[in-house]
C-alpha cells in the first residue's frame, strides 16, 4: 500500500479514464443536461459547474483510496464493516442496471436518429454489440479502445453543434450569478450528480486499474483527472449548444422538454440547431455514448458482484453479458428511454453521499490503506461533497417522485 508504484502503461490510464469519461457521458447525461437546460435555461450553468467541482471531488477521493488498498470498493466497504460491502455492491448493481437500461434506449434512440430504426429494434441491436464485445477473449483491451475513440467522436460533434448554435454568452455570464434560481434546482443538481459520478460510475474506471494491476493514489488521481475534464467540457459545450438552439426562436425550449416525456429531447436541440444534418451527428453522438455506457455499466455493476461469491468471478464474461441481455429485454418491455433515463440519474444520484461515505471511512483505516496519509484537503471537501449531495438529494425526493408518476 503506498502512494506510487511502477509506472503503467499510458494506454491503460487513457482507457480507465475515458471508460469512467463514457460511462458518465451516456444517453442520460445528454438527455438529462439537454433537458434541464431548456427547462431553466441560463442559470443552469451555476449548477453545471457546481456539479464538475463534487464531481472531481469525489472522485479523486474515492479513485485514491482504492488505488492505494489495490481492492474493489465492495472489498474495502466488507473490510470497514463485515457485510457493508454486500450492501454497497447491490446498491450500486441496481443502480448500474437501471442505467443500463436506459443506456441500451440510448443506442436505439441513436439508430433512430441515424436511419430511422425502430426503437425496439434499435435496443436489440445494442444490446447485441455490447455483448459481442465482452465474448470477445481481448474483451478488456477492446473496451480501453472503444471508450477512447468514443469519447473523440462525442466532444467532436457536440462541440460542432455548440458552436454552429451560437450560444449568448452574456446570458451564460448573468446565469452564474442568479443565486435566487438555486433552490429551484435541487431535482437537476441530484441528476446530474447521479448521471455524472452517482451509482457504479465512479467506479467504472477505477475498478479496470484494479484489473489492470495499476496501484498507487497518483496513478489513480492523474486518470481520474482525465476521464473528469473530458466529461465535464462535454457538459458545458452541451449546454451552450441547448441554450444556443433555445435562443433562436421561441418555442424552441418547449419543444425539447416536451421531447423528455417520450421522445428525444437532445436530438431535437440539435434538430433545431442544425437541421437535418444537426439530427443525423446527434444520431452518432448518442449511439457513440450509448454503446460505450452499455458497456461501461454491465463491466462495473458486475465487478462490484465477483468478488462476493467465486462462482460470479469466474463467469465473469457471462454474468456481463446477461447483464446486458437482461437491460435489452427491460428495454424492449417497457420503453420511454428518455424518461427512464432522468429518471436513473436521479436514484444514481441519492446513492452517491452514501459510497462516498463509506470511501471516506475507508482513508482513515490502517487495515485497508497501511501508513498512506490522505491529504487532509480531499477529505474536507469529500465531507462537504457528501453534506451538499446528502441535503440536496433529500430535498429532491418529492420531485424524483414525480419522474415516476
Amino acid at each position: 500500500m503506498s502512494n506510487t508504484t511502477t509506472k503503467p502503461s499510458r494506454s491503460v490510464l487513457f482507457g480507465a479514464a475515458f471508460l469512467m469519461a463514457t460511462s458518465a457521458i451516456g444517453p442520460g447525461f445528454l438527455t438529462q443536461t439537454s433537458t434541464f437546460t431548456a427547462q431553466y435555461g441560463a442559470p443552469l450553468i451555476m449548477i453545471i459547474l457546481l456539479a464538475i467541482l463534487m464531481d472531481i471531488t469525489a472522485q479523486m477521493n474515492i479513485w485514491s483510496i482504492i488505488g492505494v488498498s489495490g481492492m474493489r470498493a465492495q472489498d474495502i466497504a466488507n473490510k470497514l464493516l463485515p457485510g457493508l460491502g454486500v450492501f454497497l455492491a447491490v446498491i450500486v448493481a441496481i443502480g448500474g442496471l437501471a442505467f443500463n437500461v436506459g443506456n441500451v434506449g440510448g443506442v436505439a434512440l441513436g439508430f433512430n436518429a441515424m436511419i430511422g430504426l425502430p426503437q425496439k429494434v434499435g435496443a436489440v441491436v445494442a444490446g447485441c454489440l455490447g455483448i459481442i464485445i465482452f465474448l470477445n477473449k481481448n474483451a478488456k483491451t477492446i473496451m480501453d479502445k472503444v471508450a477512447t475513440i468514443l469519447a473523440a467522436v462525442i466532444l467532436v460533434t457536440v462541440l460542432a453543434v455548440a458552436i454552429m448554435s451560437k450560444p449568448p454568452m452574456g446570458e451564460v455570464a448573468t446565469g452564474l450569478v442568479s443565486f435566487g434560481k438555486f433552490p429551484t434546482m435541487f431535482v437537476a443538481l441530484t441528476t446530474l450528480l447521479g448521471g455524472s459520478c452517482g451509482g457504479y460510475i465512479p467506479f467504472s474506471g477505477a475498478h479496470r486499474l484494479v484489473d489492470a494491476g495499476v496501484q498507487g493514489a497518483d496513478n489513480f488521481r492523474k486518470s481520474v483527472t482525465q476521464g473528469v475534464l473530458t466529461s465535464g467540457l462535454v457538459r458545458i459545450l452541451l449546454f451552450l449548444a441547448v441554450l444556443g438552439t433555445c435562443s433562436m426562436a421561441a418555442g424552441n425550449a418547449d419543444i425539447i422538454v416536451a421531447a423528455a416525456k417520450g421522445g428525444n429531447p437532445a436530438a431535437e436541440a440539435f434538430r433545431l440547431a442544425a437541421g437535418n444534418l444537426g439530427y443525423r451527428l446527434f444520431g452518432l453522438c448518442l449511439f457513440s455514448a450509448g454503446v460505450s455506457s452499455v458497456v461501461g455499466a454491465a463491466f462495473t455493476s458486475v465487478s462490484f458482484l465477483k468478488t462476493l461469491h467465486p462462482f460470479i468471478a469466474k463467469n465473469e464474461r457471462w454474468f456481463v453479458v446477461g447483464f446486458i441481455a437482461f437491460s435489452t429485454l427491460m428495454m424492449v418491455i417497457v420503453g420511454n428511454a428518455a424518461q427512464l433515463l432522468i429518471i436513473a440519474g436521479a436514484v444514481n444520484g441519492l446513492i452517491l453521499p452514501i459510497s462516498l461515505t463509506v470511501m471516506l471511512s475507508a482513508s482513515r483505516n490502517k487495515k485497508i490503506v497501511g501508513d498512506y496519509k490522505h491529504p487532509a484537503w480531499l477529505t474536507i471537501l469529500g465531507i462537504v461533497v457528501v453534506l451538499i449531495s446528502g441535503y440536496v438529494g433529500i430535498k429532491a425526493v418529492p420531485g424524483i417522485m414525480k419522474l415516476f408518476a
